[in-house]
C-alpha cells in the first residue's frame, strides 16, 4: 500500500472491521475447540455438574488435565462457560448446555460445529473445485459431514415434525393415521423416517440416497428405534426413485443439493398417488441477495459454499441452486417439473416447508 492510499482509509472503519476480524479469528479456532468439547464428552461431563476443576473434568472424561484446563480457558473467554475466580472452577450454564450439549434439545449445535470441521478437512479438496469448477460428491468429503449433517438436522425434525409440519399439509395426518405409504427422498442417516415411523405405526416407510454408508446407517437407526418392520431403507438417486402411488413423498434439506432437482421432482411426480402430497423442507431464505445478508445467511451461504453446490455440481445437469435459494426459486422449480400447486405451508426462523400437490 502506498502513502497515498493510505490518506484514503477511514481509520475508524479500518478499526471496526479489524475488530470483526479479530472475533471471526476467535469464532473459527473456538469452533474447532467446540468440536473437540462435543467428541470427547466435555460438554456432556459439565452439563449438570455444578462448579468443576479442570482436574475434576479430565478425570471424568479420561482425558489429560493440561489439555483440559486450556480448553476450559478458551471456552470462558467466549462465554460458553462460566469461570469462579474465587475457587478456580468451571461451571456450564443450562442455557449452554442446550446448546452443546443436549442433544435432544431443539437447539442442540454440535452436529453444525461438527459438519463446520468436516469442511476444513476437505479445504484442499475445495480448492481445487474452486480452480477447476468441478463437484465434489458426498462420498469425497471427511466422514463427518454424514454424522454431523444428521446431528445438525435431527434436533429441528424432532422439534417440529411431527406437531408442526406434517399437520401443516392437508389431509395427510389423517393420511399417515389411517395408513399411507411413504417416501423420504434423500433421507440420508434416517432420522426423519424414523421420527415419521415412531408417530405413525399404521403406515409404511421408505427411504432412499445415493449414499451407501448412509443407508446402512439409516438401517441401524431403524433397528435400534425398532421400527425396521415398516421403515425400509435403499440406494438411490431421487429421479431414480423407486416405487408408485406414494401418499406423501419427502425432501428434508435435500433439493437443493440435487443435480437435477426439476428431473428429480419430476420422478416424485410420477411416483405420487394421484392425490399425494410432496413435502419440501428447505433453509428458510429470502429470494434476494440482500434478504440474507445477516448472520443465518451467512452460515448457510458458507456451508453451500463448500458442501451443497460442489454437491450438485458433481451430478448430472448440475444446477447449483444452493441452499439460500429461497422460496420463488424453489417453487420455479416444482412448477417446472410439473407440479400444479406450490404453497408455504408454514416455516420456522431457519426452515421453510412447502407442499406440492399435482
Amino acid at each position: 500500500m502506498t502513502t497515498t492510499d493510505i490518506t484514503t482509509i477511514d481509520h475508524t472503519k479500518l478499526e471496526t472491521f479489524v475488530g470483526q476480524a479479530v472475533t471471526d479469528m476467535g469464532a473459527a479456532i473456538s469452533g474447532l475447540l467446540l468440536h473437540i468439547g462435543d467428541r470427547l464428552g466435555l460438554y456432556k461431563a459439565m452439563a449438570g455438574a455444578g462448579p468443576i476443576t479442570s482436574f475434576a473434568l479430565a478425570q471424568r472424561t479420561g482425558t489429560a488435565e493440561r489439555y483440559v484446563r486450556e480448553w476450559l480457558a478458551n471456552q470462558a473467554a467466549g462465554g460458553y462457560i462460566t469461570y469462579h475466580a474465587d475457587d478456580g472452577t468451571y461451571e456450564l450454564p443450562a442455557e449452554q448446555a442446550m446448546v452443546v450439549a443436549d442433544e435432544d434439545s431443539p437447539v442442540f449445535l454440535g452436529g453444525a460445529f461438527e459438519t463446520i470441521a468436516s469442511a476444513y478437512a476437505d479445504h484442499d479438496l475445495v480448492v481445487d473445485a474452486f480452480r477447476t469448477g468441478s463437484g465434489i460428491d458426498w462420498h469425497e468429503h471427511d466422514q463427518r459431514l454424514s454424522s454431523g449433517v444428521v446431528r445438525f438436522f435431527r434436533p429441528g425434525y424432532a422439534a417440529h415434525l411431527v406437531g408442526e409440519w406434517l399437520p401443516a399439509l392437508d389431509g395427510v395426518v389423517e393420511k399417515l393415521r389411517a395408513g399411507a405409504s411413504v417416501a423420504d427422498v434423500g433421507c440420508g442417516h434416517g432420522a426423519s423416517t424414523v421420527i415419521m415411523a415412531n408417530a405413525f405405526d399404521r403406515s409404511t416407510f421408505a427411504g432412499f440416497d445415493s449414499h451407501e454408508p448412509s443407508i446402512e446407517a439409516a438401517r441401524e437407526a431403524a433397528a435400534q428405534a425398532g421400527v425396521q418392520q415398516r421403515a425400509k431403507y435403499a440406494v438411490a438417486a431421487a429421479k431414480d426413485l423407486p416405487g408408485e402411488g406414494y401418499d406423501l413423498v419427502c425432501m428434508f434439506d435435500a433439493l437443493h443439493d440435487m443435480g437435477d432437482p426439476v428431473g428429480a421432482a419430476r420422478r416424485v411426480l410420477k411416483a405420487l398417488a394421484p392425490d399425494g402430497t410432496l413435502l419440501v423442507v428447505e433453509p428458510n431464505a429470502g429470494d434476494a441477495l440482500e434478504d440474507n445478508l445477516n448472520p443465518v445467511g451467512r452460515t448457510y451461504y458458507g456451508l453451500s459454499t463448500v458442501i451443497c453446490t460442489p454437491g450438485s455440481l458433481a451430478q448430472d445437469v448440475g444446477l447449483g441452486l444452493g441452499a439460500q435459494a429461497g422460496e420463488r426459486r424453489l417453487t420455479s422449480v416444482l412448477h417446472e417439473a410439473g407440479f400444479t400447486h406450490v404453497r408455504r405451508a408454514t416455516e420456522t426462523p431457519f426452515t421453510i416447508i412447502l407442499e406440492a400437490r399435482p
